[in-house]
């Protein structure tokens, strides 16, 4: 200690980027506030890092308080550290990103945090950098769905392909050729088709598929590009 002593400390936090899917629409998960500065506004879920915890263990508590959840798929996106980003004090916050589906997880969510999900057009003020975090989740988001089978972690364990499609034109916010999507998905050999219907989008209903796994873990980090030029689509 006596080494550093003349240096000056400062705090280190976790923020979390949680986005679910809900079978519709892509969402992010807020809370308010619950103390100063700027207490009752909507957040990302965060928390300092405790003098025992590495960046990883401080994310996982803090998504586990929040939801439930543990074994997750969560990533870190990177390291805010603008001196007055916090008005508070010096903290410099390491940013993740979580993926959940929404409809196996709701009910796990704390209502000690008053926390609510949001879809991403219509996501209110946040505070301090928080919305830039978010920006840059979206981005890092987009970019690992246009070529590994990410987006999958959304998805329930059954699932149709018009909510498939549902969640990868919320990704990218635009309008995706169906014929195509449904064309390079099941090119994958990713998904199991199962003898089950979803009719309650249409009569005609849409066949059940189911992720295989193991096919999934094998592929998880190939180079699949699902979508071409992302950054290019409008």
């Amino acid at each position: 200690m006596k080494h550093y002593s003349k240096q000056k400390r400062m705090l280190v936090a976790v923020d979390s980027i949680i986005f679910g899917f809900d079978g519709h629409e892509l969402k992010l998960l807020l809370i308010q506030r619950g103390f100063e500065p700027e207490k009752g506004k909507w957040s990302l879920m965060g928390g300092f890092v405790g003098p025992e915890e590495d960046f990883e263990q401080a994310g996982a508590r803090i998504l586990k308080q929040l939801t439930g959840l543990k074994n997750v798929y969560i990533e870190q996106l990177y390291a805010f550290g603008e001196p007055t980003r916090d008005p508070e004090d010096r903290t410099v916050s390491i940013a993740y990103f979580a993926l959940i589906d929404i409809g196996k997880y709701e009910k796990q969510i704390s209502d000690d945090f008053h926390a609510e999900w949001f879809s991403l057009n219509k996501i209110p003020k946040l505070i301090f950098d928080h919305s830039r975090m978010v920006k840059m989740a979206k981005e890092k988001l987009r970019y690992k769905a246009a070529f590994h089978p990410i987006l999958f972690e959304l998805m329930p364990e059954k699932f149709t392909l018009p909510q498939l499609y549902n969640l990868y034109t919320g990704v990218y916010d635009t309008v995706l050729d169906k014929r195509n999507f449904t064309r390079k998905i099941l090119s994958t050999k990713l998904l199991v088709k199962q003898k089950e219907k979803e009719k309650e989008g249409s009569k005609k209903g849409a066949f059940y598929y189911k992720l295989d796994k193991r096919r999934y873990d094998s592929q998880f980090h190939s180079f699949l590009n699902f979508i071409p030029n992302p950054d290019n689509l409008k």
